[in-house]
């Protein structure tokens, strides 16, 4: 129905309609409110998105641009610090040059499962991503939040590479940005093998091993090309915590297990090895070597020999990066002998000066007074440094292993059973020593001095002070070849020491009478070239008589034996065997108005370097030498005169060092004739005790003034061994004598070598007669054979007087003593005054 008000609100509607041009959309209504929200939310999260980006890209160029950045290009030419180790001629490991243990191995030696466990262990996205591994971080990032603490790490092994060799180890946001950065650009310049090699050479593996090789030999003995997945998986399992793992490794605490199960597992997830490959890994027990390299420290001098040698040749500079092998020269077998000779020796002198041993006892009602005269002995500050005191024994003590004693009022104890005492107290094949009760008992009286500071040494229970045994002699032993001169023993004393005084090579001491060969080939030098055919003076031979008597030369009477005997008329080879010191003396004294200093001369030549004393003493051995180069010098006669230095080293990594370069220092025909003149030190002379072993052995005893050091210096055709034997602090020894103490040390190294009987080649100049063994001329036809002796004359100079027969006893024949009159020890050499 129509009515005016329908009419009036349609004629409204029209009107409020506006007209709209073409294409023009009609307006719309308002949108929500939490679309404006969204809106505005997407705007400002994706402009702060840009400004993120943006800082992070800034902070990236900045830190990039930082010149103080490290130069990551620096890692292609990695030269990491290396172990050189020293091992014998079979190739155990002897000793190690390092400042880190540390020996590389390339990407080619490295078994494909070592590294595809330590990809499972530390990235195993490696081989995938440049450098960083971005999800893997993020990971981590919410993983750590989540924890409240950091559980998770997401650096890679390149970032590993470049906290390791480039960046401090400070956590910082600066430090972390670098790293990246780094990791990135190492990526672009090395290739994905090399890096591998860098970090498997360079991490720490805990008990100081770095790099994986010197790590597989420590623990499983063998090298990394040798090892098993199992093993490979424990060794990746190491780097997150290296000291802890290593410790409970050699524990066989749980902790390796769990880390290689983790490693083998995700060996299995990166699909590198088969789960049944894993499970059989996993319930195999981890087998550790106990004693990686059990010849270690067993010949400590070598390591210093080596060292010297490497640094003459290739420069003190190189060492740490070196990472040589070298084989030096020593024989173990001859090595531990000469030790364990030696040994017994020293042990059978300090029996001999009970040493470690009570030297006498005082009766029980007089130890009182015993320890009052002590008394008067000992400072009032008590014991000095170095000087040693008789101390009373006052109360033994077995279940603390301690001996009291009384140095004069002063009551101390001694600490038994430790190291040092083995010396005196050795165990037995059952490995038992002898109770402190069973050594000592009250009024026992000893030598002792104040003990050192000591914390690991055991602190006495009865005693408010300690003090030790006062030291026994020391020795050296020195076996060298001849010809190649190669040392392949070298015992520098007692107990030999990593780092400790090595007598053979820096123990100056006098030779005494083994020195006197070179005394001896000097005159028959200048004997075979006629230079003493002058003044009525004779050459000499091994045939020429010399007087032995007590005459004075430059105001000094030279003697033989404080008892005073001279044997009159004697040969050179006589005089040579039994060391007679007038002999030697007026040889020298001779020789020096011929042509001054040929005795050192002689010396020099044959391989004395030490300083020698121009005086007549010379001839006595008043001058110090070395056990090493005394034995060296020695050989050059049993090696036909040819002088060379001692060799120490075979071969650096499988390449042989060159043969020592030999001089002809003296003539063939001379050495040899000096050669066989020591063989009758031998046979009947000075060190007859050497004659048992049925070998050609010639040598030379020595004794300095009041025994402060005895010698003895034995050749066969192929080796030269050398034996000294001297306190420390250069104290007589009494009695003692070359052939007595040193003699038999010899003797005991010899029956271990496995020498062959043999002769000393003999030069073409060389001639034989027979001779008088008392006057030195030629043995007529229908001589006594008793009297007749065959000797060796260099050509030329053989005797060409006929000696009388007897009945026909003349002036010139008269020999004044009986050579067999002799005592059998040898001479005490005086210095001149």
């Amino acid at each position: 129905m129509w009515t005016p008000t329908a009419e009036r609100s349609a004629s409204q509607k029209s009107r409020s309609k506006k007209p709209t041009r073409a294409g023009q959309r009609p307006p719309v209504r308002g949108r929500p409110l939490w679309i404006k929200i969204m809106k505005w939310s997407a705007i400002v999260g994706f402009s702060g998105l840009l400004l993120m980006v943006a800082t992070v890209a800034f902070v990236f160029w900045m830190y990039g641009r930082d010149p103080s950045l490290p130069d990551y290009r620096k890692l292609a030419d990695y030269k990491p610090k290396q172990v050189t180790t020293i091992v014998d001629k079979d190739g155990h490991r002897l000793g190690e040059i390092f400042t880190e243990r540390r020996t590389f191995v390339p990407y080619e030696k490295l078994p494909p499962h070592v590294v595809n466990a330590f990809v499972a262990a530390e990235d195993n996205k490696f081989w995938q991503h440049e450098g960083v591994d971005y999800y893997g971080m993020f990971r981590a990032f919410w993983a750590n939040i989540r924890a409240g603490k950091k559980t998770q790490g997401a650096s890679t092994i390149t970032q590993q590479v470049v906290k390791t060799f480039l960046l401090t180890p400070e956590r910082t946001f600066k430090r972390k940005i670098q790293e990246i950065i780094l990791a990135r650009r190492l990526e672009k310049s090395l290739s994905k093998e090399e890096i591998m090699t860098l970090y498997v050479n360079q991490i720490y593996f805990g008990h100081g091993r770095y790099g994986i090789q010197e790590a597989s030999r420590y623990f499983f003995g063998k090298d990394v090309d040798k090892i098993t997945v199992a093993e490979a998986a424990v060794l990746a399992g190491m780097p997150k915590e290296p000291e802890v793992i290593a410790n409970a490794l050699i524990a066989k605490k749980l902790r390796p297990k769990e880390r290689q199960m983790y490693v083998l597992g995700q060996m299995v997830k990166i699909g590198k090895l088969t789960q049944p490959e894993a499970q059989k890994a996993m319930d195999a027990p981890i087998q550790v070597v106990a004693t990686p390299f059990p010849y270690m420290n067993t010949a400590p001098e070598w390591v210093e020999l080596a060292k010297k040698e490497l640094i003459a040749e290739r420069g003190e500079a190189t060492l740490t990066t070196l990472g040589a092998t070298v084989r030096v020269t020593v024989d173990p077998t001859m090595h531990a002998n000469a030790q364990k000779a030696l040994q017994t020796g020293l042990r059978a002198l300090d029996k001999r000066h009970k040493v470690g041993r009570a030297a006498r006892t005082v009766k029980p009602e007089k130890i009182d007074a015993a320890i009052a005269a002590l008394t008067k002995k000992l400072p009032s500050k008590g014991p000095a440094k170095s000087e040693r005191y008789d101390a009373v024994v006052t109360a033994v003590h077995d279940e603390d292993n301690e001996v009291v004693v009384d140095l004069g009022g002063y009551q101390a104890s001694l600490m038994l059973g430790g190291a040092d005492d083995t010396r005196f107290n050795p165990p037995d094949e059952a490995g038992n020593a002898l109770k402190p009760s069973e050594r000592f008992k009250r009024g026992d009286v000893v030598e002792v001095m104040a003990a050192a500071a000591d914390k690991k040494a055991a602190a006495p229970k009865h005693a408010k002070q300690r003090v030790t045994f006062g030291p026994g002699a020391e020795g050296a032993i020195v076996i060298l070849e001849l010809k190649t001169r190669k040392v392949r023993a070298l015992v520098g004393g007692y107990a030999s020491r990593v780092a400790g005084f090595n007598r053979a090579t820096q123990a100056h001491r006098q030779p005494g009478s083994s020195f006197k060969p070179f005394v001896y080939a000097a005159g028959l030098e200048l004997g075979a070239a006629n230079q003493l055919d002058q003044g009525g003076a004779r050459m000499y031979t091994a045939a020429s008589s010399v007087n032995d008597a007590p005459d004075r030369i430059e105001q000094w009477i030279p003697k033989n034996y404080e008892s005073g005997k001279f044997a009159g008329d004697v040969l050179l080879r006589f005089a040579l065997s039994k060391s007679i010191n007038t002999v030697a003396i007026r040889m020298m004294d001779q020789m020096e108005k011929v042509k001054a200093g040929a005795v050192g001369d002689m010396a020099r030549r044959a391989g004395i370097s030490s300083k020698l004393p121009t005086t007549l003493s010379l001839a006595l051995g008043s001058g110090e030498v070395t056990p090493l180069e005394m034995t060296n010098a020695i050989a050059t006669f049993g090696a036909g005169g040819i002088a060379a230095k001692p060799r120490f080293v075979d071969a650096i990594d499988g390449k042989a060092t060159p043969p020592a370069v030999g001089e002809q220092a003296v003539k063939p025909e001379i050495a040899y004739v000096i050669t066989d003149m020591m063989r009758s030190v031998v046979t009947s002379g000075t060190a007859a005790a050497a004659n048992k072993l049925k070998l050609t052995i010639a040598g030379k005893t020595g004794t300095s003034n009041d025994a402060r050091d005895v010698w003895f210096i034995g050749m066969t055709p192929d080796y030269a061994i050398g034996v000294w034997i001297g306190y420390d602090d250069n104290r007589p020894m009494g009695r003692e004598t070359g052939g007595t103490t040193a003699v038999p040390v010899f003797v005991d190294v010899a029956k271990t070598m496995g020498l062959q009987q043999k002769s000393f080649p003999r030069p073409a100049k060389i001639v034989e007669a027979k001779i008088d063994r008392q006057s030195g001329k030629l043995a007529p036809e229908g001589f006594p054979k008793n009297r007749i002796m065959t000797e060796v004359f260099v050509q030329g100079t053989a005797p060409t007087e006929v000696a009388p027969n007897d009945g026909d006893v003349t002036g010139d024949n008269l020999v004044q003593g009986e050579y067999d009159e002799l005592p059998p020890e040898e001479p005490e050499p005086e210095a001149k005054p």
